[in-house]
């Protein structure tokens, strides 16, 4: 693996953050304290001045960010706590927290989900790679929610298959700005990277995958909706983009812009909730597929964390809502 180099502009909306803050939103699969390591190793670079991670910006600077290839070593096991809603022989199934990466990277070698599986169980498939055992799918750093891991190869063969194959029964929740017009609806094109922006994933890019998202409103409260989605395919960053596009953009989402929504929020308590949760508001609530040895068809669903449930609780509180779906 070679050395990824992003050159990013920091937005006039960004002045007075803090240099590792807003590196750690824009740098999706590094933990703060990854890119606190960065720029202390002579790895960030500003156009003017020697970067700190506790600066604050101004707005305009250009910032280079040099993020060398992970380490060839094998992860280690870490005793982190983890939310395990199914165990055997074959696979786990794990209720990830939001902030949490799922295996280790460029520039993030320790707190992953991979480690703490180590940690949990020393049987993972192979398949992965030394760096990425077991991992058949992947959830975004600041999504939460359900995710499978296969603990050897046959499973591994299983579950990737029928990943490939669109089987997988995946749903999540996902807190949007706005009501949209239709109460159901679908998003289908070739997702690729951004032309420009090399952080973001984009439905405009020359050379995609195809990639097919279908939505429902089952609440609305005026200023946010609350609505499922459901997966026929899993590209990166796959539902963050489609909403996106689609004028339906996620709160809290600190890549995809949201088109000036949370400025023009006038309610400054659901302001303050959409900037504590410092994330997008996505959650995997809903997996299913058929066991790969057993044949026997399993299903597994978590309730959104508490900083997400705090937000859609405060908008049932708040707002006269319209249940589109029981």
């Amino acid at each position: 693996m070679e050395t990824t180099y992003y050159c990013i502009e920091v937005p006039a909306e960004a002045a007075g953050q803090r240099l590792d803050a807003f590196l750690a939103t824009r740098l999706t699969d590094l933990s703060r304290a990854a890119v606190q390591r960065l720029i202390d190793d002579g790895q960030v670079l500003l156009t003017e001045g020697k970067p700190r991670s506790s600066m604050k910006l101004a707005g305009g600077e250009q910032i280079t960010v040099e993020i060398p290839p992970p380490a060839p070593a094998v992860p280690l096991a870490e005793q982190i706590p983890l939310d395990v809603l199914y165990e055997d022989h074959d696979l786990i199934v794990i209720n990830k927290s939001a902030g949490m990466t799922v295996h280790p990277g460029a520039g993030v070698d320790s707190g992953t989900l991979v480690n703490a599986l180590l940690g949990h169980c020393t049987d993972l498939s192979g398949i992965g790679g030394e760096i990425r055992p077991g991992i058949v799918h992947r959830l975004d750093k600041g999504t939460s929610g359900v995710l499978v891991v296969a603990k050897n190869d046959i499973a591994h063969r299983g579950l990737a298959e029928q990943f490939a194959a669109h089987s997988i029964k995946r749903l999540y929740w996902a807190l949007i700005y706005g009501s949209p017009n239709e109460d159901t609806g679908k998003v289908s094109n070739s997702i690729g990277r951004h032309p420009t922006d090399r952080l973001r994933m984009s439905g405009k890019a020359k050379h995609g995958k195809e990639a097919t998202t279908n939505w429902r409103v089952l609440e609305r409260f005026g200023a946010a909706s609350l609505v499922q989605l459901r997966l026929e395919t899993g590209r990166t960053h796959q539902i963050r983009v489609h909403l996106s596009e689609a004028n339906m953009p996620l709160l809290g989402d600190p890549l995809y812009p949201d088109g000036g929504r949370f400025n023009n929020l006038k309610d400054t308590r659901l302001k303050g909730m959409i900037s504590h949760l410092g994330r997008q508001a996505l959650h995997a609530r809903v997996l299913g597929f058929i066991h790969p040895l057993t044949g026997q068809y399993l299903e597994f669903s978590s309730e959104p964390p508490e900083d997400f449930s705090g937000i859609l609780a405060y908008l049932r509180e708040t707002a006269a809502v319209t249940t589109t779906f029981s």
